[in-house]
Formats: C-alpha cells, structure tokens, sequence
C-alpha cells in the first residue's frame, strides 16, 4: 500500500507543479493524466481482485511493461536479478553451451559452442527457445533465461525449441531437447593456417580476454609466414565496444574513423578513432559476416569496409546498433536503457528496422547459404578445433578441402579408401571461406603480374 501512496503523491506533486507554473507544463498535465490511469489501475486491483496481490509486485510488472514497449535490449531488472548481473563473471559456469539472444520477444539461439551439450544437440543459430521446463519464454528478461539455463553440472534441463525450416511458409518444427549440463569453459578466438599462407581467425564472442586472445593469435600466425587473413566473424553476437574498437586498431591507421555513438543528448556522442600508425595496417585482409553477426561483430566489418581496408564476404549482418547504459535505482532494482545508436565512419545507421527491411552490414560480396548447409558446416566444424581422439583431424580435414589424397596403400600398393575418408566425402564445402581464400590468393598472384614492355 506504501507504493501505492508514494506514486499517487508523486501525481499529486505532479499536478501541482502544473497548477503553480501554467505556462511551463502542458507536458506535465499530460504526465499527469498518464500516471493517474496506472494508479487507477492499482487501485482496482487492489481492491475488487479475486485475490490479494502485492503491490510491489504490480509496480514492478507496470515498470517491466513499459520498457518491454521500447525494444528487445532495454530491461527493467528486479533488484535480485541486477544484484546477480552485477555479480556474473566469464569463465566458468554450468550449463548447456549456448549464446543466446532475445529476438521478436523470443529467447533465440545465436550459436551453440563446439564440444557443449547443445553442440551435441544440435541446437543451431536462429532456433527459438519457447520453454524452459514447461514455462514460456515469451518476453522473458534474458538475464532471467540464462539463469534457469545454468545450473549445478551433472544436473538436467528440459528446453522446447521451435525450428524455422526451409519453405519460409510452413509452420515452424517444434521439439522437446533434454540436456546435462556441464562446466563450460568459454573460449574467445580460434586460429589456424590455410594452404600454408592463409591466416585463419575465428572469434565467438567479443568479451573477455578476446583482444589479448586474438592479439596472441595473429602474432602466432605471423611466425608462420601468412600473406593474408580471414577474419570469420560468422555466429559471434557481438560483446563489449571497446574490444571491437581495439581489434580493429589492429589493422588500421592514420586516426581513422572506427565507429561512433549519436543519443538524443549531446553527451551520447562520442567518437571512436584509430591510432596514428597500426601494427598489421597492410596485411590483406578479409572478413566473413552472416546473419547473427551482431553489434560489436557489426562494428568491425563496418569500420573495416567503409575504410576501404578488408572485403566482406557472407548474409547480411543482423543489425544490432544500439548502446545500452545501466541505470541503478533507489530500490536497488535497476533499468537497463538504450541511450544511443553506433553509426559506421561513412554515417551509415545500421540498426535493424523489420518493417522496411533494412540494417546491418551489406557484404561487398553476398553469398547466401541454405538452413540445411549451415547446420552441417556446424556440425563438421568441430572437427577443425576438437579432434579430440584423432590428432591430425583438423590437418586431415584441410588436406581434404584442398583435394589432397588421404588414403593409404594396402599390400598390394593399391589406394583405398579409409573410414576416415569416406567420413571426409561426406563433408561440405565452406563456399564463404573458400571465396575468401581465393579472394586472398589472386590478389598475391594479381601483385606479381608485370606490365608487358
């Protein structure tokens, strides 16, 4: 009842302010007429509800449904819910393995990580998570869907999922997925040469030590001699701003324009610039994007292709623009708000906009891939990073892409074909890497060529 008091005095004060001071307040009255409607909501509930209900509990799902109105990243967070925000670190956690997203109000799949029990579900990017052990994650704050996913290792968790398939007009597959979950052990980068010359980087998500991890990366790929590198950004929903702009001062130069920020206020902008001179500033360069590629991710590709400094290859990025600030409050429960937009160096906004079908990043050369290609080229790619009980896996698995011979002779000096070979027949070709290695590739062979005299 106390809450109740407190917003019907914060009306009255309200409607005073707009008696004392006719000629500035219009707004106000109108703010007035506004809250008196939620407090004769309360009010009714209160008295003439079927059952008593707490009033805090009611101030808290107004608050929670107002931001619920603004978009998929703002959040009002119960002080419980913002205390464990404030207290979650990266590392090591039980769970199912997953990068999640809230997408159209939906608790969505970003990608699953290699060697997790969602890998092993074969959950894949885009599959909405509908239930957590029977209850709805419709409009479910997603700091309160993480919690339900983790847990204490060696315990289960039951997750509906809803799957799009490939007629974009049939109804979308649903399925029940049970799951133990285990220590995950978060990983940033992940590295390896191509042909002997191609540099190879693939980032899962920018938090954490990633910028160190990819720094150490990259100076591991230079002593072995690389010409080019493939950035494949492909599935990383973004992280922190700060690793995206330092990432990217990696590769450019002359204070260049990285990215910057525009609110309504003026103290929202902020610019983000290159340094004077950049340690890998003519390393030829390419970056693979698709759809889940998201805001830090975007800010990369962005800053890279507007300063003319890699080409993009993939989908369409998904178009995550927006920065958010944390804005504790009196309670101790606190709003999770977006104050601003990221704009690449040329003023391009790249938020997502559904309704004209427009934001992120447009790849100089588009690719598009099938649903069913895709879940496949996941599924495989473990064997590049976990080979686990078969050392040479991953070297095998490249000898193969470049149409390399890995059977063996018998007695009778005759090559047949292994297990692991016919294993390797039934893999797919990465057609969005194989362009950027050839991309890579003619440009060395481009550079040799001389002027005829």
């Amino acid at each position: 009842m106390k809450s109740i008091k407190k917003l019907a005095g914060i009306v009255f004060v309200s409607a005073f302010i707009g008696l004392a001071f006719p000629y500035l307040n219009f707004a106000i009255d109108q703010t007035y007429q506004q809250l008196k409607v939620i407090v004769d909501v309360m009010e009714l509930i209160k008295e003439n509800y079927v059952d008593e209900i707490d009033s805090q509990k009611l101030i808290y799902g107004a608050a929670a449904g107002m931001v619920r109105e603004l978009d998929d990243f703002s959040q009002f967070m119960e002080p419980d819910v913002y205390t464990r925000v404030k207290s979650d670190t990266e590392g090591e956690f039980g769970g199912i393995g997953i990068r999640v997203d809230v997408r159209d109000g939906w608790l969505t799949v970003v990608t699953p990580l290699p060697n997790t029990p969602a890998y092993r579900a074969q959950l894949y990017p885009g599959d909405k998570i509908v239930k957590i052990e029977g209850e709805s994650t419709k409009d479910l704050i997603i700091d309160e869907a993480i919690k339900k996913l983790r847990g204490v290792p060696g315990t289960q968790v039951k997750i509906t999922i809803a799957r799009e398939t490939e007629d974009k007009n049939a109804d979308w597959i649903n399925r029940d997925v049970t799951m133990v979950r285990e220590l995950i052990k978060t990983e940033n980068v992940k590295s390896r040469v191509i042909d002997g010359r191609i540099g190879y980087i693939k980032t899962i998500e920018f938090t954490g030590h990633v910028v160190e991890d990819f720094t150490k990366a990259l100076q591991g790929l230079q002593k072995q001699g690389i010409e080019g590198l493939v950035i494949d950004l492909r599935y990383d929903p973004g992280g922190l701003l700060s690793a995206s702009v330092d990432i990217s001062k990696l590769f450019l130069d002359n204070n260049r324009m990285i990215v910057y920020t525009k609110g309504r206020k003026p103290e929202n902008y902020q610019e983000f610039r290159a340094a004077a001179q950049a340690p890998y500033s003519d390393l030829p360069l390419v970056i693979l994007v698709n759809r889940v590629s998201a805001s830090a991710s975007e800010i990369v590709a962005g800053a890279m292709q507007d300063n003319k400094r890699a080409v993009i290859i993939g989908e369409r990025t998904f178009g995550k623009a927006s920065v958010q600030s944390m804005i504790p409050l009196s309670d101790k429960s606190a709003l999770r708000l977006t104050i601003a937009r990221y704009y690449t160096p040329s003023g391009r906004s790249i938020h997502r906009d559904e309704k004209k079908n427009t934001g992120g990043i447009t790849p100089d050369i588009e690719i598009k891939v099938p649903l069913e290609v895709e879940r496949k080229l996941l599924q495989q790619a473990e064997e590049f990073y976990y080979p686990g009980k078969e050392p040479k896996a991953a070297e095998e698995a490249e000898k193969k892409r470049l149409g390399e011979k890995t059977s063996v002779p018998q007695n009778d000096g005759v090559f047949r074909p292994t297990a692991q070979d016919k294993k390797k027949e039934a893999q797919i070709r990465d057609d969005v890497l194989d362009r950027a290695v050839e991309l890579l590739k003619a440009r060395e062979v481009l550079g040799n060529l001389k002027t005829a005299k």
